[in-house]
């Protein structure tokens, strides 16, 4: 059993606390200084507490608290060298971490589908460990970047599920106008992006090749992909993680000028 601990325990330190319970390989603490957050996350923990120094004593520390708040609680973290201290705050370089602390630091851009054990991750290949790549396969899938790609990996699949949401929603939104339940249309809608992200992930073919492959001629695919195709939806999803990429490098800004 590996000892994790997670500082910071909101929406994706929960997230992450959950998804690594379900996989039954860690002991969990869980540190926040809301109780409320701690009594969240007690179902899926070892133990909770509000004391970073309990938190501290882990083999991997995760630092999962806003981007203005890293370098603070990691300085006051006592962590040895032969500690691993993984910080998913978007616009927070290892390098500006690793000025504060003797731990190996390891950068991760994870989702809330860790809940699920379907996280899709980022993480800095430069500095991630064996224990890391482990933690992570056990709550999804990932890949190791240069720190530099850091910012779009983290408007792709860390803001990405938003935009997902989103797409998911208008097309259970029009179900529903239809006839549907919402019931009906949301369960079609969210299988519906399940199964086809699925069948990008096991398949080598271009998604160009899997949209030929769902149309046939004459049929109701083609008649919609027509659609698609004369609109600009592709330019605005493109827009909207750019427009994400931009707000993570104007993080890392904005810190240096405080």
């Amino acid at each position: 059993m590996t000892d994790v601990s997670v500082i910071g325990c909101g929406n994706m330190g929960g997230a992450l606390l959950k998804g690594l319970s379900q996989a039954g390989n860690y002991t969990l603490t869980a540190c926040d200084l809301d109780p409320e957050a701690r009594e969240a996350t007690a179902p899926y923990s070892s133990k909770t507490t509000d004391d970073p120094e309990v938190a501290a004593k882990s083999e991997i520390v995760v630092v999962a608290v806003k981007p203005n708040l890293v370098e603070p609680v990691v300085s006051d973290l006592e962590l040895s060298a032969d500690q691993t201290l993984v910080s998913i705050a978007a616009g927070v370089s290892t390098d500006d971490i690793a000025d504060h602390t003797e731990a190996t630091v390891v950068r991760v851009m994870p989702n809330l589908a860790a809940a699920t054990n379907n996280m899709a991750g980022a993480v800095t290949a430069e500095t991630v460990t064996d224990d890391v790549r482990q933690l992570l396969d056990d709550v999804g899938e990932y890949v190791e970047i240069d720190e530099e790609l850091m910012d779009i990996a983290t408007a792709v699949n860390g803001s990405g599920p938003a935009f997902v949401f989103y797409l998911l929603g208008a097309m259970a939104d029009a179900g529903v106008e239809r006839g549907l339940s919402e019931e009906q249309a949301r369960t079609l809608a969210a299988q519906t992006f399940k199964g086809a992200a699925e069948t990008v992930l096991r398949s080598e073919e271009s998604i160009d090749d899997l949209i030929d492959a769902v149309c046939s001629p004459k049929g109701t695919t083609i008649e919609g992909m027509e659609v698609l195709w004369d609109s600009s939806a592709d330019d605005a999803v493109a827009e909207a993680v750019l427009a994400a990429e931009r707000r993570s490098a104007e993080l890392a800004t904005e810190r240096t000028d405080e």
